[in-house]
């Protein structure tokens, strides 16, 4: 933060890519009930609210598959998508140049209406597929695969899915075409894995943590994504990585 703060100033922006629950998830929420809320599991001394703003966020969900495959060195996958969006949904002048810069450099760079919402439903799979690859050490395709596994998936993206409803978010999603989708990627090893593999912190706090408090927050149960998570953490804690 403090090597953010010298290159701020009062109409700096950040471009805030994320995998899972982003910090600023609740400010000016439409419900009073969960309006400017802080997530602890994400922000736990509310520094990023409080130093960076999120007034000064433009939502981005980063959809290129890359795998790293030594230290400077990104193999690029598949895809060349920044989907770009206000919290409030607006259609700002920022966040048009945002937009029109990614395109002059042949990057698809939509402006959505609804940045929340689009969150979620990458999230439905990072907030699963991540945690269970790296558990069993597998790509995407075995576990999408292996018929018990797959149940675990599917009953973690429903009980994700419970919450975003509960916040407002109505977007159609069907469980089983994201993880035929996520099969299809075929012998892809998940962000999460990449890390276990390669001795990093892995974002065990953004992708299901979060969640997790998401449903304590809503009064959503979600026994299996609790579950997960536990293993998870003492996974990553074995290996000095959480």
């Amino acid at each position: 933060l403090d090597a953010f703060k010298v290159l701020m100033k009062d109409d700096t922006s950040f471009v805030w890519g994320v995998n899972g629950i982003p910090w600023w998830y609740f400010y000016n929420h439409s419900n009073s009930e969960y309006k400017d809320k802080k997530i602890l599991s994400v922000d736990p001394n509310n520094a990023q609210w409080n130093d960076i703003g999120p007034e000064k966020i433009i939502g981005c969900i980063v959809n290129p598959a890359s795998e790293v495959i030594k230290p400077g060195v990104i193999q690029h996958l598949e895809g060349d998508k920044f989907q770009l969006g206000e919290i409030n949904g607006e259609e700002t002048d920022r966040i048009k140049n945002l937009s029109k810069v990614l395109e002059e450099a042949s990057f698809k760079a939509p402006i959505r209406p609804n940045i929340k919402g689009d969150i979620w439903l990458k999230l439905f799979g990072n907030l699963s597929l991540n945690p269970i690859s790296a558990l069993t050490t597998s790509t995407l395709v075995k576990i999408c695969s292996d018929a018990d596994v797959r149940n675990i998936i599917k009953n973690m993206m429903n009980e994700a899915h419970a919450i975003a409803t509960k916040l407002g978010i109505d977007k159609p999603f069907d469980v089983e075409r994201r993880i035929e989708a996520a099969k299809a990627v075929g012998e892809h090893k998940t962000s999460m894995l990449q890390d276990l593999e390669r001795d990093r912190p892995m974002e065990i706090d953004a992708l299901i943590g979060s969640v997790q408090e998401l449903g304590r927050i809503t009064s959503i149960d979600t026994p299996t994504i609790d579950t997960v998570l536990a293993l998870t953490k003492l996974r990553a804690r074995e290996a000095k990585l959480y």
